[in-house]
């Protein structure tokens, strides 16, 4: 492994005793066993980290969310506008997730999931939203607030932002107005570029130095698996590449890396690509990134061996699983998912003592 870099460095000595390492235990979790389970850390955000999510809590009780904190559109938006706040949505939907089948799991997911509406100020807010940036102005600090909301819904594992300051996404989009679909535009807003009709050729964040959560870092580096996307490619799964601190945390983790593709383009984003093209795009963002799986649904691969090839540039290999719901609609099966995730730990990773 190479030397580990002085921001890395930096990190683990800031992290609090008390919080690095292990989840905190949240109330209507299973009991973890120390030691049995692999130390899983999936990144992401939106409907695809959520997914993700929902398969991972059925296999380890050792599961750490670490998100995306770019979202400008919806109650977020408004929230992160009016108070200046990281935008909660994306943390609120990792959390919902991450609740447990029970009748307290799922009470406490609509509950958080539910959306205000009336003609006033309140229309379209998410009760988590609000709970979240309230506990955030009471306790003063990101982890431990949403540590809190994870206890009180039983959370199946720890929710963490991926940058303590919101983020803008920018994009340089050829053909954003149609009336122009030669030009190369800077589009910025993740709800924007997540919409372009034109064609995403890069993105970035701004402030381009954005610090890292250290607790997130933390946890990439001590895990035994590291899971990107599925999600919104560039809006979602590439923005976690673009926070130096994690993007070195994700090149130097000791950690097996899996990358879980889209079961289909997303209108718009990804209009028209191909499972390689999201690994192409990917590659360009961060080319010292190295993967063990690429991880994508049997039906949605037209073509195995170019697959292949676009993998073997990034050490990994492919492994397909159907992990589609059964009715026809590009959504993951939590079930399904989950198979396919233990199966790939239990083939592809070290000697470990969940085995």
């Amino acid at each position: 492994m190479t030397e580990r870099s002085p921001r890395l460095s930096r990190l683990r000595r800031v992290v609090p005793e008390s919080r690095a390492g292990r989840p905190v235990e949240a109330r209507g979790a299973r009991p973890r066993r120390r030691g049995t389970q692999p130390k899983v850390v999936a990144l992401g955000g939106g409907m695809g980290l959520s997914a993700s999510l929902a398969a991972l809590r059925r296999i380890t009780g050792d599961l750490t969310a670490v998100v995306t904190v770019a979202d400008d559109g919806g109650s977020s938006g408004r929230l992160r506008d009016e108070l200046g706040v990281l935008p909660p949505g994306d943390l609120r939907k990792a959390l919902a997730a991450l609740c447990g089948d029970d009748d307290w799991g799922q009470t406490w997911a609509r509950v958080i999931q539910h959306r205000f509406q009336s003609k006033g100020d309140l229309h379209e807010h998410a009760v988590g939203n609000l709970l979240i940036v309230a506990l955030w102005e009471q306790l003063g600090d990101h982890v431990q607030a949403l540590d809190l909301v994870g206890r009180l819904l039983g959370a199946h594992g720890r929710v963490l932002p991926m940058s303590a300051v919101p983020l803008e996404l920018q994009a340089l989009v050829k053909g954003h107005d149609p009336d122009r679909p030669e030009d190369v535009d800077t589009v910025r807003g993740q709800a924007t570029v997540a919409l372009t009709p034109g064609e995403v050729q890069s993105v970035h964040v701004v402030p381009h130095d954005p610090p890292a959560v250290p607790e997130a870092v933390e946890a990439v580096l001590d895990a035994d698996w590291v899971v990107l996307g599925p999600g919104s490619w560039f809006s979602s799964v590439i923005p976690h590449l673009l926070v130096p601190e994690l993007l070195d945390a994700l090149t130097e983790t000791k950690a097996r890396r899996v990358l879980s593709l889209n079961l289909a383009p997303q209108p718009g984003e990804t209009d028209g690509f191909s499972p390689q093209r999201h690994l192409e795009v990917l590659g360009r963002h961060a080319p010292k990134l190295a993967l063990d799986v690429v991880l994508a649904d049997e039906a949605a691969v037209p073509d195995r061996d170019v697959l292949t090839e676009a993998a073997k540039r990034f050490g990994a290999a492919v492994e397909l699983a159907p992990v589609a719901r059964r009715d026809g609609t590009p959504r993951h099966d939590p079930e399904l998912l989950a198979a396919a995730y233990d199966r790939i730990f239990r083939m592809h990773g070290r000697i470990g003592p969940w085995r």
